[in-house]
């Protein structure tokens, strides 16, 4: 089982992860935000964190975020999110738990990192563009309160997902456009009145921790 190892981190990704902590905190009590909200940011970026430096243990703090962010999605009505994490993130990161721990360099206890193949790309694009038209339609049926981002953000996450448990490179290329249009998602649900302060931060910070692991896995694996 991978460990997390102080030496396998960089001052400024110690420095970076210890400001959203005290971010986080300081939402609790400054903006009173909704206590859910506060852990399953603390638990989120944590996961990412950990998933960006290819630690097994990240699949830990996945479970539990998965957990408490369906609840957030259940009470804002965000019913493309709440399928996705109750029904595929949760089991797919109890698979990437095992998974990940059967690939790890004996040395650092971090995962080998993979590339798909031209082939395998495509037929993922496909796969993708057909199935958010597909959701986006049945999320307008069932009248969700953000249809086309939902939609959109569901089925790039279900790639995404099975892209990080193949610890495949392009897994970030799609997470960078999920957190993207995700933190606006929940930023329009915050400015429509709910204390959700600390969702919207956790989606910036994914956000930013996508384009940042994207360059340090590139270096590693091209």
């Amino acid at each position: 089982m991978g460990s997390i190892k102080p030496e396998n981190w960089k001052y400024g990704e110690v420095i970076g992860i210890g400001f959203v902590y005290l971010v986080l905190i300081l939402n609790t009590f400054l903006f009173k935000d909704s206590l859910v909200a506060v852990l399953s940011a603390f638990f989120g970026v944590t996961y990412t964190m950990l998933a960006g430096k290819g630690n097994p243990n990240c699949y830990l703090f996945g479970i539990a975020g998965s957990g408490l962010y369906s609840w957030l999605a259940l009470t804002n009505g965000l019913w493309g999110n709440l399928c996705l994490y109750l029904l595929y993130y949760i089991p797919m990161q109890i698979i990437g738990f095992y998974k990940w721990n059967q690939h790890l360099k004996k040395d650092s206890h971090e995962i080998v990192k993979s590339k798909l193949d031209k082939r395998e790309w495509m037929i993922l694009v496909i796969i993708i563009a057909v199935l958010s038209i597909l959701c986006i339609k049945i999320l307008y049926i069932t009248q969700d309160k953000s249809p086309v981002i939902d939609g959109l953000t569901t089925i790039l996450s279900i790639a995404g997902m099975y892209l990080t448990v193949k610890r495949a490179l392009e897994q970030w290329f799609i997470w960078i456009i999920v957190n993207g249009f995700t933190a606006i998602m929940w930023v329009n649900i915050l400015l429509n009145g709910e204390r959700v302060y600390s969702t919207v931060v956790m989606w910036l910070v994914y956000f930013i921790l996508a384009i940042y692991f994207c360059r340090e896995w590139k270096n590693e694996v091209v």
